[in-house]
């Protein structure tokens, strides 16, 4: 999930593990602990494109990360913060540190909670941001933030927005049933042979959902919004694997093919080839859309494969907002 909804919750976790005791620094911490998990985006700064998207979620979001560094980040403000033990900075930072991951498992990029092994948790339910889940949250955290440490009042308020965001997360995973039953009855009315379908919000919100689904020459994406009066269309984009068959033994390619789980396209522009990421859709919502949300180049130098993201155009974004609204309401 985006910054501030981490830090919405790890201030909400930080008060009801110690709030009673520190106050608002407890909120502080919370918000401090629920943020450096996500330093890991610092890698992309130090390594290449793939190494960078593997480090993503990894070791920063897994339970031994939370275990082996809560103490440490315990010990160190048990050291200046002193109406709290050693014990209970920790058990704040624990469930800072693990509960960032818990909630990032929700989204279609998912999370290595159980690093090191090489399984990747990814419910797909709720969109990086989603205002429904973070708004209301961060209210009743300001709220208590107000109250006096010893007030129940604060407790309350706070147990409120963990309860109502919480209860919106169980929300999305039912709309996610409701909408892959509608998709996959569209498929079976229009008679589409498939092998696998995966489904997914589409941006800010719950109303507007996409699938890809796999068929034997071609991904099809289709999208289903609460509002729609017409049948789900489905549009195609051919796999085009076999254009990097000369590449495909090469590891780096084969690491960002794993990285995609198996779902890309190859397309080609201006005589470049561009390995695009189907998970995170594109950028747009008419059957004409073909901009990919995460596009890599591959170009061969010096007996090499260099992969590098493709750079978004600011014009892409305003467009896609744009299709977005209106296909929310219906189509």
């Amino acid at each position: 999930m985006d910054s501030l909804t981490q830090i919405v919750l790890g201030a909400a976790v930080g008060e009801a593990v110690l709030g009673k005791k520190v106050g608002n620094k407890a909120m502080l911490y919370g918000a401090i602990a629920g943020t450096i998990p996500d330093f890991d985006t610092f890698a992309s700064h130090f390594t290449d494109t793939v190494t960078a998207l593997e480090i993503h979620r990894g070791f920063t979001h897994s339970i031994v990360f939370s275990v082996v560094f809560a103490p440490i980040f315990g010990w160190l403000v048990s050291r200046w913060e002193k109406k709290a033990s050693w014990k209970n900075w920790s058990w704040l930072f624990f469930w800072g540190f693990l509960t960032h991951p818990l909630l990032d498992a929700h989204t279609t990029w998912g999370t290595q909670l159980f690093w090191p092994l090489d399984l990747r948790l990814a419910y797909k339910n709720i969109f990086v941001i989603d205002p429904l889940y973070t708004l209301p949250f961060l209210v009743f955290v300001i709220l208590a933030m107000r109250k006096k440490r010893t007030s129940p009042k604060r407790r309350k308020l706070n147990n409120l927005g963990l309860i109502i965001s919480s209860a919106y997360m169980l929300l999305t995973l039912i709309l996610k049933g409701i909408t892959y039953q509608k998709f996959t009855d569209a498929l079976q009315q229009q008679n589409i042979q498939y092998s696998e379908i995966e489904t997914k919000p589409s941006p800010f919100n719950t109303i507007l959902w996409t699938a890809n689904v796999d068929t034997k020459d071609a991904y099809l994406i289709g999208h289903y919004s609460f509002f729609d009066a017409q049948p789900i269309q489905f549009t195609a984009y051919p796999k085009n694997h076999e254009w990097i068959e000369d590449l495909k033994e090469e590891e780096n390619v084969q690491r960002l093919i794993k990285i995609t789980k198996g779902w890309y396209t190859i397309t080609k522009e201006n005589e470049k080839l561009y390995l695009n990421d189907l998970r995170f859709g594109l950028l747009g919502f008419s059957p004409s859309a073909k901009n990919f949300t995460f596009s890599f180049q591959l170009e061969k130098k010096n007996g090499e494969v260099i992969i590098t993201e493709k750079e978004k155009d600011t014009r892409d974004a305003k467009k896609l907002l744009s299709e977005l609204w209106e296909r929310i309401l219906g189509n």
